[in-house]
């Protein structure tokens, strides 16, 4: 029974597709793209980004992390102590505020930090192969177009940790 409500939902998102004029498409392709981007870049959780943060600024606080990950400092606490329990990470006291600790990744976290570094451009490489480079450069000049109008028009001010382009 379940098979069958999913067939016809699946049927229903494809004739409401096409039936959608091309701004709800690119809606729905960009939106698409952004969740499958964000789940093979950053995987299901948030601890391959902790990993990835701390390999990039070194040891940091725990409230600058959080922050940084746009999570709940609860979530954050949780995720920490999983990655502590696990060895990859540990806490230190700061050395410019005895009553803030500091978060850095152990030897293991670093061999796993690299590990999913190494992923991350292999995936960036592979989810791209479809394009040549001319296409590539289209798209990219396309999206930056794109930020660039949104920046402006929305004031959203998010750069999602990109350089900013020039306006």
């Amino acid at each position: 029974m379940k098979n069958c409500d999913n067939n016809d939902r699946h049927k229903n998102l494809a004739e409401h597709y096409a039936a959608a004029d091309i701004d709800e498409k690119l809606t729905v392709n960009i939106r698409g793209l952004g969740h499958t981007l964000r789940f093979m870049h950053e995987g299901k959780g948030c601890q391959r980004r902790i990993l990835s943060i701390l390999n990039e600024d070194g040891a940091t606080t725990q409230r600058e992390l959080t922050a940084r990950l746009g999570i709940q400092p609860g979530s954050a606490s949780e995720v920490i102590s999983k990655l502590e329990n696990a060895g990859l990470i540990v806490r230190g006291q700061n050395a410019d505020d005895r009553r803030t600790v500091d978060i850095s990744l152990t030897d293991e976290g670093r061999r796993q930090a690299a590990e999913i570094i190494g992923q991350k451009a292999r995936r960036r490489e592979e989810m791209f192969s479809c394009l040549d480079n001319d296409e590539k450069r289209e798209l990219l000049s396309l999206l930056e177009k794109l930020h660039t109008d949104w920046k402006r028009r929305y004031n959203c001010g998010c750069s999602h940790g990109r350089g900013e382009q020039q306006e």
